[in-house]
């Protein structure tokens, strides 16, 4: 990166930023660990030499201790994401379910809930599209989260998400069950490559794109929809103001979908043969509850993992249900 041709190549210069940012994201970590590991081991050594001095340094070496088990255990987590997908970018995209109003409100609740996941987590979000709903909350939307291996933490967000509280939108106060569905896939770039027939296979519609309007905003026909007539799988994007990097971005959009697509079918095939049930995907069955009436918890129906303050959950508080998603997924 010294060298003063570097940037002349400017593909090949970004690969080999994202390489080095890979290899910090292992290796800042890993000396972080290996630093408070001589930490302990320096005390062991004051304490068998001056057990009072030692006494006095007590809680600092628990605080010690108690980083190190942390931050080792999320390294062990780290080492799960092994698949090459796992290191990209995600797109999450939140569908409401049945439910009517109440559905598409607790549509937007999850998409706030996961922008502010990210937030906490130090990852970059964007809104690629979405469609408000009628009366309130959202019929759909997409982000995109940016960062380290967002992918690999989210891929078990996918599934069926079911709410159930008092609705503020019955005037008799009666309790509600939501639904909203959640699709994960990887923004997959130029590191995996799927081939897609555009002029064969894929519908492609412009329209003008949704929002607070503007001098350019829904006066031109910028946002793009596709729809990839094998398999049904339609994406959107209206997040760039001209049509034709929606479309690059579209694009890119389906293709992960299609990737995600083809793994998801070769792990259903390889868990048929094995005998074993095969990974939820989009909708269908319920991955996760948020009960707020009249108990009040959120439950990972895989899992079994439980919080007893879903208002938490639901305002971002989400890594210990991904963590142990992680764990579940390899036995543990």
């Amino acid at each position: 990166m010294s060298a003063p041709t570097f940037w002349d190549d400017q593909e090949a210069a970004q690969k080999v930023v994202s390489g080095l940012s890979a290899t910090q994201a292992v290796l800042k970590p890993l000396n972080e660990l290996l630093e408070l590991k001589g930490d302990a081991e320096a005390y062991l050594e004051l304490a068998a030499e001056d057990p009072e001095e030692a006494a006095a340094m007590a809680d600092d070496l628990g605080k010690s201790i108690a980083t190190l088990e942390k931050k080792t255990d999320a390294m062990e987590l780290r080492q799960v994401m092994s698949a090459p997908e796992d290191r990209c970018d995600a797109f999450v995209s939140i569908q409401a379910g049945e439910g009517g109003t109440d559905a598409a409100d607790w549509a937007a609740m999850l998409m706030r809930m996961y922008q502010r996941w990210a937030e906490r987590e130090g990852y970059k979000v964007e809104l690629v599209e979405s469609s408000e709903a009628e009366e309130a909350g959202i019929r759909s939307a997409t982000l995109l989260v940016k960062g380290d291996h967002p992918f690999g933490y989210l891929k078990g967000e996918s599934g069926q998400h079911r709410l159930i509280r008092i609705s503020p939108f019955d005037g008799a106060g009666r309790r509600q069950t939501s639904f909203a569905a959640i699709d994960v896939t990887p923004d997959l770039g130029d590191q995996i490559s799927v081939d897609v027939d555009y002029a064969a296979d894929v519908r492609e519609d412009t329209m003008r794109a949704g929002g607070a309007g503007g001098q350019h905003v829904n006066k031109t026909e910028s946002a793009i929809r596709l729809t990839h007539l094998p398999t049904g799988t339609v994406v959107q994007c209206q997040s760039q103001r001209s049509q034709h990097q929606n479309r690059a971005h579209a694009r890119q959009m389906l293709e992960s979908k299609l990737y995600q697509m083809q793994v998801e079918a070769q792990e259903a095939e390889n868990a048929a043969r094995r005998g074993e049930k095969s990974k939820i995907g989009f909708g269908g069955e319920t991955i996760r509850n948020y009960v707020l009436h009249p108990d009040r918890f959120a439950k990972d129906t895989r899992t079994g993992h439980r919080e007893t303050n879903p208002d938490a959950v639901i305002d971002g508080d989400l890594q210990r249900f991904i963590d142990a998603y992680l764990r579940w997924s390899i036995g543990e």
